[in-house]
């Protein structure tokens, strides 16, 4: 009985990535908003019947979809990261860890990081697989002694607020001028990849290795790593 319930899960195990990946692929072709169970099953040679039974709805599969998209991109983070280098270079091979990612996957990156899906909501499952970036980056911060921000004004109650929120989210007691100098950089980080990917840099920046590279390196100044 375990030997044949192990052969069952693994069977299971492998249709279920089977689908995903037809989904993946179909994203490619009509997008988020297109996706469709019953054109995964027809790909498939499945019954749609049989594959509601892995996926109750075309919600449930872009779930699983963001969740594996946001957790790849998050070790790709990760894995560039090392912790016995210099707080500058971890930070510039996390942020060129990222891209590259993103540029091997543009279909993938534009379901999390593109315009929303109509009708769609994504459930509390997905902020923490979301937030594993941001945490790189935290973790680099808090490694390093960081020079005090650009002189300005404090920051407004509602911003202060919404810094320790994230402060919470996060596990982080990074102080909360700081933390909007992370956020304010995480925010450039997604936004030069999305300007790359989505044509933006056609006829200025493109192609955009100089660019990245030198706004990576600002970025770190910016939010004050030695």
């Amino acid at each position: 009985m375990p030997a044949s319930k192990t052969a069952r899960e693994r069977a299971r195990a492998e249709l279920t990535r089977e689908i995903k990946d037809e989904a993946r692929r179909q994203l490619g072709g009509v997008g988020p908003h297109g996706l469709s169970l019953r054109a995964v099953a027809r790909e498939l040679g499945m019954v749609s019947s049989a594959l509601y039974r892995y996926f109750p709805s075309r919600d449930h599969l872009l779930t699983e979809l963001i969740i594996d998209a946001y957790n790849e991109i998050g070790e790709a983070a990760e894995r560039a990261d090392d912790p016995s280098a210099a707080p500058r270079d971890r930070w510039l091979r996390i942020w060129a860890a990222t891209r590259d990612w993103a540029k091997r996957n543009p279909h993938e990156y534009s379901l999390i990081y593109g315009s929303p899906v109509p009708g769609y909501q994504a459930p509390q499952d997905t902020i923490t697989p979301a937030g594993r970036v941001a945490q790189a980056l935290v973790r680099v911060m808090e490694s390093a002694d960081l020079a005090p921000a650009m002189p300005g004004p404090p920051l407004p109650a509602e911003l202060a607020d919404q810094a320790r929120k994230v402060q919470t989210a996060l596990g982080t007691s990074i102080p909360e001028a700081d933390l909007v100098r992370l956020m304010t950089a995480w925010t450039h980080l997604f936004g030069a990849i999305s300007f790359e990917l989505f044509g933006q840099y056609a006829n200025t920046a493109d192609p955009a290795d100089a660019y990245f590279a030198y706004t990576a390196g600002q970025s770190a100044a910016f939010v004050g790593l030695p």
